[in-house]
């Protein structure tokens, strides 16, 4: 059967789009209140959030919050995350007290450098490609002369390119593969630009050179990559293993350091735990890509790309305990930007950076880095102590709280009762029906 499709919608108006879809809920007045509701009350601060997307009828909270007491190589950070499960910025608030009282987590980016690709296919001999390509390069360059002279002026641009022979994984496949310096920026516009004007070079020069004329060459498309294995940030804390003698009373420095260990190796060669080690790490660098405006999709699927890259998925950190040292480091590749895009747009981005203190791409590349590695090891820290769920259903009692409809004075109840009990939604639902009973 034929199903009804709806044509038009995106030239709808915004009151247009939200009675159509209001009308397919079960009360349209309550669903349209709804809705309205989250409409910003400046008219132009709501213009600006309608133009981000596509058919946008209203706005999607999510919480702002601060890991305050943040020292990375001795500057101290209030740094703002954006998350809506619970415990995550308590977590990182947590580590980063209990590291900035040990000398601070360090940092250092390792590389710098963002990559892209024109896809294209040739049925002729690799050697006339290679053999052209001095020329060619030159011409691509200069074709982007006028593209790339801002971004050469900050100190970055196209620092290179290179053909490479793809024909062993797809027939008569190759690639233009070119790298970018993008300074504070993420890139993405200023590579893509780059990318299809070196595609369109690539094809002309094809198209009227005689020496290439026997065979065809064909570009498939191009597009930056968002996997970036040359754009790495590392971050690590190290201390004593003695430092950890308070760390739980009921365990020993050193059966909590061996235990942390076994934890991290574990991530290691079983992908059941590495996927939600990893997930906590990002669960910290999200936050913070979210709370500045970056595309936390593309440094997910770049993080969890290099977690796999030598042929099986695993942990992101390292351990080291040599010489009674206690040295714990994350080093994944992190292409984010604090200039262009909405980092510059958005009201509550350019306020994160500016809480930030204005940071460099490379700072903030090491701020996401050490409020990851600082979620991982308060989650490891829980797991081989008290278990976690004591810590997160803490955090989450508001959440289950709200869910039963608690008063505030309820809630105040519920609060103090549950800093002696564990929390269940059935104890907290226990809790509520004897209250109200009574």
């Amino acid at each position: 059967m034929k199903k009804n499709i709806l044509t038009g919608f995106s030239r709808l108006t915004k009151i247009q789009k939200l009675d159509l879809i209001a009308a397919q809920l079960p009360d349209p007045e309550v669903a349209t209140d709804t809705m309205r509701s989250f409409w910003h009350p400046h008219a132009g601060t709501q213009r600006l959030f309608d133009e981000f997307s596509e058919n946008t009828i209203t706005n999607y909270f999510f919480p702002y919050g601060i890991a305050p007491n943040v020292l990375i190589n001795g500057k101290m950070y209030m740094v703002p995350m954006v998350i809506e499960e619970s415990s995550v910025i308590a977590a990182a608030a947590n580590s980063a007290k209990f590291w900035a009282e040990k000398g601070g987590f360090h940092s250092e980016v390792v590389s710098f450098i963002k990559n892209g690709q024109v896809h294209f296919t040739w049925d002729g001999p690799f050697e006339v490609l290679t053999a052209e390509f001095a020329t060619l390069e030159r011409r691509l360059r200069k074709r982007t002369a006028t593209i790339t002279a801002n971004m050469e002026q900050r100190g970055g641009g196209v620092l290179g390119m290179e053909l490479i022979d793809m024909s062993h994984k797809l027939p008569n496949y190759y690639q233009l593969s070119v790298k970018f310096d993008t300074r504070d920026s993420m890139g993405a516009n200023f590579i893509n630009s780059c990318l299809e004007e070196y595609a369109a070079g690539l094809r002309e020069y094809a198209e009227n050179m005689p020496g290439l004329a026997p065979w065809k060459l064909d570009v498939i498309m191009s597009i930056l990559s968002n996997y970036t294995p040359e754009c790495l940030v590392k971050v690590w804390v190290e201390s004593d293993i003695s430092s950890f003698s308070s760390i739980d009373p009921s365990i020993s420095a050193e059966d909590f350091v061996r235990k942390f260990e076994m934890a991290v190796n574990i991530a290691k060669v079983d992908v059941n735990r590495a996927v939600t080690h990893n997930k906590g790490i990002f669960n910290g660098i999200d936050a913070v890509a979210l709370a500045t405006g970056n595309d936390f999709r593309a440094i997910e699927a770049s993080g969890h790309a290099w977690a796999a890259r030598e042929g099986k998925y695993q942990g992101l950190t390292d351990i080291s305990l040599e010489n009674n040292r206690f040295n714990y480091s994350l080093t994944l590749p992190l292409s984010i930007g604090t200039v262009g895009g909405l980092t510059s747009l958005h009201p509550m981005a350019r306020l994160s950076l500016d809480l930030l203190k204005d940071p460099s791409a490379k700072e903030l590349m090491q701020i996401a880095a050490v409020i990851g590695l600082a979620n991982n090891f308060s989650a490891l820290k829980s797991l081989t102590t008290r278990g976690i769920q004591l810590g997160h259903m803490k955090m989450h009692l508001l959440n289950i709280l709200n869910v039963y409809s608690a008063t505030d004075y309820e809630k105040a109840l519920a609060v103090e009762h549950f800093k002696h009990h564990k929390v269940s939604h059935k104890a907290v639902d226990d809790f509520l029906t004897s209250l109200r009973n009574q």
